[in-house]
This record gives C-alpha cells, sequence and structure tokens, in this order.
C-alpha cells in the first residue's frame, strides 16, 4: 500500500523560509508525477507545485518564484523550497503522486506564517 508521509512545517514570520519534504513508501514504481497541494481553512485544496519524472516543473501563479519543488527518484521524495513566505501562505500542505490514473495524498502538515 502506498503511504505518503509529510515532514517540516511549522511556525515561520513572514519573509522567513521552510522546507517541507515528502517520503513515498509501498509503491514498487515511479510515480509519473509528484507535488504538493494545499488547502485554506474553509477551502477547497488548490494546486501549489508539481513536477513530473523528467523533472517539468509547474507552480500556481502565488507561488512562483517564491517556492521551488523537487525530487529524488531514487529516493521516491519529493520538496518544496518555501522562500519569502507570507501570512495568505498559511494552510495545510499535502504530498501529491500521481501514476496510472490512480492520485495518493499524505496526511497533511500545517503552515502557520505569522505577520
Amino acid at each position: 500500500q502506498v503511504q505518503l508521509v509529510e515532514s517540516g512545517g511549522g511556525l515561520v514570520q513572514a519573509g522567513g523560509s521552510l522546507r517541507l519534504s515528502c517520503a513515498a513508501s509501498g509503491n514498487m514504481f515511479r510515480f509519473n508525477a509528484m507535488g504538493w497541494y494545499r488547502q485554506f481553512s474553509g477551502k477547497q485544496r488548490e494546486l501549489v507545485a508539481t513536477i513530473t519524472s523528467g523533472g517539468s516543473a509547474n507552480y500556481a501563479f502565488s507561488v512562483k518564484g517564491r517556492f521551488t519543488v523537487s525530487r529524488d527518484n531514487a529516493k521516491n521524495t519529493v520538496s518544496l523550497q518555501m522562500n519569502s513566505l507570507k501570512p495568505e501562505d498559511t494552510a495545510v500542505y499535502y504530498c501529491y503522486a500521481q501514476q496510472y490514473g490512480t492520485d495518493y495524498w499524505g496526511k497533511g502538515t500545517l503552515v502557520t506564517v505569522s505577520s
């Protein structure tokens, strides 16, 4: 059974940085896409950034230039470096992976940015 486990969330002041990491286990294949989504309180989950196995990345407009997604195919990990954080980045961040038409999700990690 595929499991995605996030780490690295927490509290940071506006302008600061955090790095989220996600480790996948239980899969016998390389994920086509991995990445991150976030969910604001009372809102639907939204895309933050995704990256293909070939390294092609896609970002939400609101995080372009501030966040960087990366992955290690050999270790089945994906990371999100978040710089210049803003209070409006406060959300639960979910690790995401996709293969063979199936989406996999982590349980989420809370990122809180104080003003």
